[in-house]
């Protein structure tokens, strides 16, 4: 999701059907990067339109796609949280 919002403002029904995740999965997330503030959002029309806060998540989402690189067959064999998200 973030990876889509860095390459522009986007709705929820655009994430819902670039990710393929639920309408509740998605909005959940969204409530999730909102809170932490990675995301804000603004009301155009009846859509809420969501994008990135801070321009510093791209170096994050690097940062973290460099380390789950070195460590995908390690974390898709997780038993908690599944090979679903990767």
């Amino acid at each position: 999701m973030l990876e889509a919002l860095l390459k522009g403002e986007r709705t929820i029904a655009e994430l819902i059907s670039i990710t393929g995740a639920p309408r509740s999965r998605v909005s959940n997330h969204l409530a999730c990067l909102k809170w932490c503030r990675f995301v804000t959002s603004l009301r155009q029309g009846r859509h809420m339109v969501y994008r990135v806060a801070d321009p510093r998540v791209a170096d994050l989402l690097a940062l973290s796609k460099g380390l789950s690189d070195e460590r995908c067959d390690h974390l898709a064999s997780c038993r908690r949280i599944g090979p679903e998200w990767i």
